[in-house]
């Protein structure tokens, strides 16, 4: 594909192997003018593996997206091409990216998507739980609207789809068993990683399972709606 100029580009990269990426993407990240991304090391592993040329790196952090925004809108101005990548997996989603584009399309600037792998997509594709509609949830807030987010979580009719994080997820497993009951779920850890692991069984089940076994890694889960559970 030919690359464009004074365009930002949402590259999707992989969400734990390597070799999920697609030939787009690569080639979009070895055409580009600047990269930028969540963390300049981890998508230095990623340029070294597909031996893409040596460019500017912008960080992009999660609680300083403003930082960001007046170096790439000058780069765009420039007439630059620049790709948005995060750790793993699609920007904006659960990841930077959202703040930035929003002010990239207001200066009137093309935005545009380059597909990826997803972890959410990625637990759905090997469901046992109907999935035709789901919520995605994503992280839920730490402190601060937890519980009001569960309450109103556990009464929807749908399966809902959560992020977790290593340090947190037996806490979150014990509130989903509490507001939502001992509900039928799937349960991705390290998807595509060498140690992946999907559990299918119920949250109390889950709860047993990771008692006994590794909770290292980033987790996904789906969880089944209120009605048919």
């Amino acid at each position: 594909m030919e690359i464009k100029p004074s365009t930002l580009y949402i590259v999707g990269t992989p969400i734990g192997n390597l070799e999920d990426i697609s030939y787009r993407a690569v080639q979009v990240l070895k055409d580009a003018d600047v990269i930028v991304c969540e963390d300049t090391r981890v998508t230095g592993i990623l340029m070294a593996r597909y031996e893409i040329p040596k460019k500017p790196l912008l960080p992009h952090y999660k609680n300083r997206e403003a930082d960001t925004i007046g170096p790439v809108l000058k780069h765009l101005q420039e007439g630059r091409s620049i790709a948005l990548v995060s750790d793993a997996g699609t920007p904006g989603i659960s990841d930077p990216g959202c703040f930035l584009v929003s002010e990239v399309v207001r200066a009137g600037f093309t935005v545009e998507p380059i597909p990826g792998p997803s972890a959410a997509t990625a637990l759905l594709s090997v469901s046992h739980i109907p999935n035709t509609h789901f919520y995605f949830e994503g992280f839920l807030p730490h402190k601060k609207g937890r519980q009001t987010r569960l309450k109103f979580l556990a009464d929807m009719d749908c399966g809902v789809v959560f992020y977790e994080s290593t340090h947190r997820i037996m806490k979150f497993l014990a509130e989903i068993l509490e507001y939502f009951g001992d509900r039928k779920i799937l349960l991705g850890r390290e998807l595509t990683k060498l140690h992946e692991t999907v559990f299918r069984g119920t949250v109390s089940g889950a709860i047993a399972f990771f008692e006994e076994h590794s909770q290292k890694g980033e987790f996904v889960i789906y969880i089944h709606g209120k009605i048919d559970s």
